[in-house]
């Protein structure tokens, strides 16, 4: 980015006028830039770069809800954002879920247990992997009570009084 690097003002250089730069400092590149890679899947990237990194990661390209909600983090909002961070923590939590229906749906059962780690955790730390759990289980059954229909949370429906004609 022009003005982020080598090549700023070098009146705005703290250093400066002690430490004189160089004429390749000065200039900007003193390097031969390498090949840049070619994307070959759809790559995400923040508002305030114009162009792709030279190098970047392709192994999971977005798809899906997730994709979805990278793709609006990614051109609404900017990295110094809130909402840009919160969103992608979303996607990735909408990912796994999503990770593990494509798993079922190709005849895969995942071991999660096993995948997360609990077996060390109950090794190691016990009463944090009990918490944790807890803590899990508490959250949900906070939320399936909410989302259960009002009449059906043990109140009884208004009974109605019926007078003979």
């Amino acid at each position: 980015m022009p003005g982020w690097g080598i090549d700023a003002d070098p009146k705005n250089d703290p250093t400066y006028p002690m430490k004189q730069r160089t004429d390749a400092e000065q200039t900007g590149y003193s390097w031969e830039r390498p090949t840049l890679q070619q994307p070959d899947v759809e790559i995400l990237k923040s508002l305030e770069r114009p162009n792709l990194t030279a190098v970047f990661g392709t192994s999971t390209p977005p798809s899906g809800l997730s994709g979805m909600l990278r793709r609006h983090a990614y051109a609404n909002y900017s990295e110094n954002d809130n909402r840009h961070w919160f969103t992608l923590v979303l996607a990735d939590k909408i990912n796994v879920v999503e990770c593990v229906l494509d798993d079922l749906a190709s005849g895969h059962v995942p071991n999660i247990f096993k995948e997360k780690g609990y077996k060390a955790s109950w090794q190691h730390d016990r009463k944090g992997l009990i918490v944790s759990l807890g803590t899990t289980l508490a959250i949900t059954a906070g939320l399936a009570y909410l989302a259960w229909p009002k009449n059906k949370r043990g109140k009884k429906p208004k009974s109605r009084t019926v007078y003979p004609s």
